[in-house]
C-alpha cells in the first residue's frame, strides 16, 4: 500500500537515547562516526565482548516530580518526559488548545514487560499474597501512551501498536490517519522501549545475542504531527513535511524485486535514507541504495523494536529546509515501511 499524505507537517521532535537526552547527542556521535555502547555487565551476561545502548544517565526526577515517576515503570518515564521534550521544541501551549484534539500514539516492543516481570514475580515467588497492586497498571502495553496523556493532558486520541521493529512506523501510520479523518489537530507520536537485564538473558537463551549484530538500546523518539492549517495559524515553525507512507505486510516468495520496488521508488530523489529495524540486514535492499548517504542509528544507540520512533526525528534532523529523506523500516518476514519526508515548510507550486 502506498498513501500520500495531504497537508500534515512536523512540529516538533525529541529524543531520549544511549547518547543522552536530545537529538543534538545522536548528530555528534553520527557526525563523529562513534556509538553510545557500553559494556553488558558480567551480572547481566556473563560473556565478555558484547555491549548495549543502555540510557544510564537518564534521570525521570529531571522531568517531573519523584512521586510521580515512582508510579511509572521505566518505559513510561521515557515517554512521559520526551513527550515534554517535544512538546517544548514544537512551541506548544496546551493551555491555549481543546485537549480532546491533541492525541498520542506510540509504538513499543517490550512495554510493560519490566512490570510484569515484577508483578508475576510476587505471584511465583508467595502466591496471591505476593502481587503488588500498585505494579499491575504499568503491565498494560498502553501504560507509556497513557500515563503521557494524563501528565500533559491530553483528550484526543490514543494507542500504543505492537508491531515488531516497525512498531514505531506503524503508530506513525495511525496518527497521520487520525489527523487526516479530522479526529485530532496535533498527534505526538513515536516509540518507547526500556532495556533490562531479564531481556538480555532472554535474547541469550533465545541465541539472539551475535557479537557481530548491531546491540541492544532502549529510549524514546516523539514527533509532533500538525495539521498544516493549525499549524499556520499558530505560526508555528515546520521542521519538516510528511510526503508518503508505503507498506507492506509481507514479501511474497517470487515477487521480492516488485516488493523492493515499492518501497525504493523515491529513493532517486532522496538526499539521505535512514535505515531502521532489520532494513540494514536486507542485502537487496541497501544495493538498491547504493550510492545514496545512509543513516542507521542503530550501529549508534542501539537497536529496539521501536527504534524508528528515534531514527525518524534523527533523519529530520540531517534534513535542510527542502531536501527529501527517506525513512526503510524492516521486519523479519515483515512487515515493511518506506516513509518519505523533506525538511522545513511544503514547497508551494
Amino acid at each position: 500500500m502506498k498513501k500520500t499524505i495531504n497537508d500534515i507537517v512536523i512540529t516538533g521532535a525529541s529524543a531520549l537515547s544511549a547518547a543522552g537526552t536530545g537529538i543534538a547527542a545522536i548528530q555528534e556521535l553520527v557526525r563523529a562516526g562513534e556509538d553510545a555502547f557500553t559494556a553488558i555487565p558480567a551480572d547481566v551476561f556473563e560473556k565478555e565482548g558484547y555491549r548495549w545502548g543502555k540510557n544510564s544517565g537518564f534521570k525521570a526526577s529531571d522531568f517531573m516530580p519523584p512521586m510521580k515517576a515512582r508510579k511509572m515503570d521505566r518505559c513510561g518515564q521515557f515517554a512521559v518526559s520526551a513527550v515534554g521534550l517535544a512538546l517544548k521544541d514544537a512551541g506548544i501551549d496546551l493551555k491555549e488548545m481543546a485537549p480532546e484534539r491533541v492525541g498520542i500514539v506510540l509504538g513499543s516492543g517490550f512495554c510493560g514487560i519490566a512490570s510484569s516481570a515484577e508483578f508475576l514475580n510476587g505471584y511465583f515467588s508467595a502466591g496471591v499474597e505476593g502481587l503488588f497492586p500498585m505494579v499491575f497498571p504499568n503491565t498494560v502495553p498502553n501504560a507509556p501512551a497513557s500515563n503521557a496523556s494524563i501528565e500533559h493532558g491530553f483528550k484526543g486520541p490514543n494507542a500504543t501498536l505492537v508491531q515488531r521493529f516497525c512498531s514505531a512506523e506503524s503508530a506513525f501510520l495511525l496518527a497521520c490517519r487520525y489527523i487526516e479523518e479530522g479526529r485530532a489537530d496535533v498527534m505526538l507520536t513515536g516509540g518507547t522501549d526500556d532495556l533490562i537485564p531479564l531481556m538480555i538473558k532472554g535474547f541469550a537463551a533465545m541465541g539472539q545475542m551475535k557479537q557481530s549484530a548491531v546491540s541492544f538500546g532502549e529510549g524514546c523518539g516523539i514527533i509532533v504531527l500538525e495539521n498544516a492549517a493549525h499549524a499556520a495559524r499558530r505560526l508555528a515553525t515546520v521542521k519538516g513535511t510528511v510526503e508518503s507512507i508505503t507498506t507492506i505486510g509481507m514479501i511474497v516468495p517470487g515477487r521480492e524485486s516488485e516488493a523492493l520496488d515499492l518501497l525504493t521508488e523515491s529513493a532517486g530523489s532522496c538526499d539521505l535514507v535512514s535505515l531502521s529495524g532489520t532494513a540494514a540486514d536486507m542485502s537487496a535492499l541497501v544495493e538498491r541504495l547504493s550510492g545514496k548517504p545512509q543513516l542507521d542509528i542503530g550501529r549508534v544507540t542501539g537497536r529496539s523494536l521501536a527504534m524508528g520512533g528515534t531514527a525518524l526525528p534523527v533523519l529530520l534532523s540531517f534534513l535542510e529546509s527542502g531536501q527529501k529523506g527517506l525513512h526503510l523500516a524492516a521486519s523479519p518476514q515483515g512487515p515493511y515501511f518506506a516513509i518519505r519526508v523533506s525538511g522545513g515548510s511544503p514547497v508551494q507550486s
